[in-house]
Formats: structure tokens, C-alpha cells, sequence
């Protein structure tokens, strides 16, 4: 077998050392995107389109390779987030000879003059939202590779969607082409813009909304933005998030959230998670959001909708704590269980007896080990030229989690 040779083609043929155009020169076999092709109309080699489903394209690359030169172009550089390693794969290391360029990545930056050693670099190309979720909750700049259902505009409507709107993004169209355009904008602006299919995405974070800026576990109920005394108490919140068992990469939905505070300090224990709170009164949805912003959290999703009716459009959690519900939470738990993880867990606070047990009717349904505590704190104040104790409402804590 004659050794396949992929070529990263850079941003553009111009790109191209003289080594890597003498190998192109030479091909007996043109293996390619119908663009990387493109720019090679003349050269009288058969060409092979590369198409989504690489199984039959990578069995005929094989077969030709017995006896002819096979050059297969890559645009970039082909070992990042390109076709070399699945070459290696498919063929066998010793039958693959891959010939590194530029990436798209490394033009960006050159041309924003910006460093990106830093930078968290994410493909959506043909994948799901899930690594930039992450990476909004710890990242300060992101270098993203779009495609057609990743579009600059919906990665704009999502940096809005998790606080992110005083970022600044930069798209860059057609990098190494004639019609090249950097342009830069907020993420507002960027939201119902339309730009080349071929661009890729620079965003930096406000550097002024350092991430949880002053956030610490159990802070004090008047370190947020609540009405009426939403809020979950401090002491509270702090056995609930031990009790939830939080862990890397997590999602955490906070039903009934509030002001967003177990939400909010959730972030400081799954800085690389996504959380979403959902809350249906719009004044408490926007103290999420104001909350949110003052401390600086980046992965705080807020749902201004009720639950159960907008569970199903959520991504399944892993965990999930219910502060809120009042009579639908029955239907909520019952909805929840549709979606929690096979190893989920879920944490729900109560001060109803009725409460109390429609939860442990509906976890025991469900086959979950429940477990719960109560607490009765009493705090310290002032009396007189003393100090006294104030009892406030005890509060139960249950938790479930799969039986067996």
C-alpha cells in the first residue's frame, strides 16, 4: 500500500509550503471537500468528494491506495478537529503521512493580534451546544467553529441567554479568501446578523465581570436581590447543596428558583456544569438575572417559564432541586422523574406537612431511596443589652435518589 498523504491546506492554497504543492502535484488521487477541491480545477487526477458518511469514502481511499498516490486535502491543520486522526484510524498510522498547516484558530488570533494559548477552544461543527455550555461557566475567551446550525447569531442569542450581553464577539468571514471581513459586536447586535457560511467565532468576556466575583457558599440572604423574602436561608442552602452532591460537568435544574441564590452558589461547585433555574414570575426571573450578574456566575441559565409544562425542553439533569412548586408539586416531581439521569438526584425543601408527603408518596412510586432531615435554626440577635435566640420556620430537606 502507498501511504495516503493529508495535506492541511492552511486558510488557502497560498498556504502551502513547496513540499506539500509537490505532493498535491504529484496525486494520482484527489480526495477532498468540494471547496478544498475547488481550488485545484486543473489538475487532471479523479477527485473524490468527501461526504458526511466518511465509512465508504475511507473503504475506497483504502482500495486506491494499493496502487496509486492518494492525497487527501484537509482545510487547517488536519490533526485539529480535522480528518488525520480518523485517517490513522481507518488505515493504520504507518499508511498515513499527515502534513500540518495553520489553523483557523492560530489565523484568528494572528489577525486580532490576541493570544490563544488562554482561550477555550470549541467545534460545534456538527456536534451539540454542550462544550461551549461549559466553557461559558469558567472561560474568558472562546474561539468557536460554527456550521449551519451553529450560526454566529444563535451563539449570540445563547451568550445573551446565559448573561453573557456586555461580551464582545468578533466574526471572521472567509479567513485566507478575497472576501475576508472581521467584524466585531455584542452579542445584541450579532443576534439577527447574517454572515458568510465560512466564519468563525471570537468572544471575549467582559473583563470588568470577573467569574463569581465575591460569591461564597452560604451567603447572607441580603447579598441578593429577593421579594418579599424569597429566598433560601443560608443555613439552608448550604445543607442542600451538601446534600445534592454536586460534581464536574454536571447540569442542575433549580425549579422554582426564586431569587436564584442555591443556583447561584451551585456555580462555585460545578464551575464547568450548567445550571438552569426556572422560575415563572417575571419581577423573581429578573432578581435571577440581576443576581446572577452582580456575582458574575457565567453558567446560570434562566427559564422565565412554569414548570412541569416546560421541563421536557430542557437537557436532562442530573440533579435537580425543587425550592418552589406550592400544589403542582406532585406534577412537578412527576414530570422531573420523566428526565432525571439514570444516577440522578434530587433535593426538595418543604415547611408544609402536605409537602413532606406527596414527596415521599412520589419518590417511594418511583422506587428512590428517600432520606430527610430537618432543620430548626435559631439565630442570634440583639435584646435589650444582650443576646437572645430567634427561631425561624423549620424547613425539611428530602432527598432521592435511584433504589438499589
Amino acid at each position: 500500500m502507498i501511504p495516503v498523504q493529508v495535506i492541511g491546506l492552511g486558510m488557502s492554497p497560498e498556504d502551502l509550503p513547496s513540499r506539500s504543492r509537490a505532493i498535491i502535484k504529484a496525486a494520482q488521487v484527489l480526495v477532498g471537500g468540494k471547496r478544498l477541491l475547488g481550488y485545484f480545477p486543473e489538475h487532471p487526477a479523479p477527485k473524490i468528494t468527501l461526504a458526511k458518511d466518511l465509512t465508504e469514502t475511507l473503504l475506497q481511499i483504502k482500495e486506491l491506495a494499493r496502487t496509486q498516490r492518494v492525497v487527501v486535502l484537509a482545510s487547517g491543520d488536519p490533526n485539529f478537529y480535522g480528518i488525520g486522526p480518523r485517517l490513522a484510524r481507518a488505515l493504520g498510522p504507518d499508511q498515513v503521512v499527515i502534513h500540518s498547516n495553520i489553523t483557523a484558530v492560530q489565523a484568528a488570533c494572528s489577525r486580532l493580534k490576541i493570544a490563544w494559548q488562554d482561550a477555550a477552544l470549541i467545534s460545534l461543527h456538527g456536534r451539540d451546544w454542550e462544550a461551549l455550555d461549559r466553557a461559558l461557566g469558567t472561560a474568558t475567551k472562546l474561539i468557536i467553529y460554527t456550521d449551519p446550525d451553529h450560526t454566529p447569531a444563535r451563539i449570540a442569542r445563547r451568550l445573551i441567554n446565559r448573561g453573557w450581553e456586555s461580551a464582545r464577539v468578533c466574526v471572521l468571514e472567509d479567513l485566507g479568501q478575497g472576501t475576508e471581513q472581521i467584524t466585531w459586536l455584542s452579542p445584541l447586535e450579532a443576534q439577527t446578523r447574517q454572515f458568510s457560511r465560512l466564519n468563525l467565532v471570537v468572544v471575549l468576556a467582559d473583563p470588568s465581570l470577573p467569574p463569581n466575583q465575591g460569591l461564597t457558599l452560604g451567603m447572607p440572604e441580603a447579598a441578593y436581590s429577593h421579594q418579599a423574602g424569597l429566598v433560601t436561608k443560608s443555613e439552608v442552602r448550604a445543607v442542600v447543596l451538601a446534600r445534592l452532591e454536586l460534581g464536574p460537568g454536571q447540569v442542575l435544574w433549580d425549579l422554582g428558583a426564586g431569587c436564584g441564590s442555591v443556583g447561584i452558589e451551585a456555580s462555585l461547585l460545578i464551575p464547568q456544569g450548567r445550571i438552569i433555574a426556572v422560575e415563572k414570575d417575571r419581577q423573581r426571573a429578573a432578581q435571577i438575572q440581576a443576581n446572577r450578574d452582580k456575582f458574575g456566575v457565567r453558567n446560570l441559565e434562566v427559564i422565565g417559564a412554569e414548570a412541569p409544562q416546560c421541563l421536557a425542553q430542557l437537557p436532562a439533569p442530573d440533579r435537580v432541586f425543587i425550592g418552589g412548586g406550592g400544589g403542582q408539586v406532585q406534577p412537578i416531581l412527576v414530570e422531573v422523574f420523566k428526565h432525571l439521569k439514570q444516577e440522578g438526584k434530587l433535593v426538595l425543601t418543604a415547611v408544609l406537612f402536605e409537602t413532606l408527603q406527596t414527596a415521599f408518596e412520589v419518590m417511594h412510586r418511583q422506587g428512590y431511596e428517600v432520606d430527610c432531615c430537618q432543620l430548626q435554626i435559631s439565630r442570634s440577635r440583639r435584646l435589650g443589652s444582650g443576646t437572645s435566640m430567634q427561631a425561624l420556620n423549620p424547613v425539611w430537606i428530602i432527598a432521592g435518589r435511584p433504589g438499589g
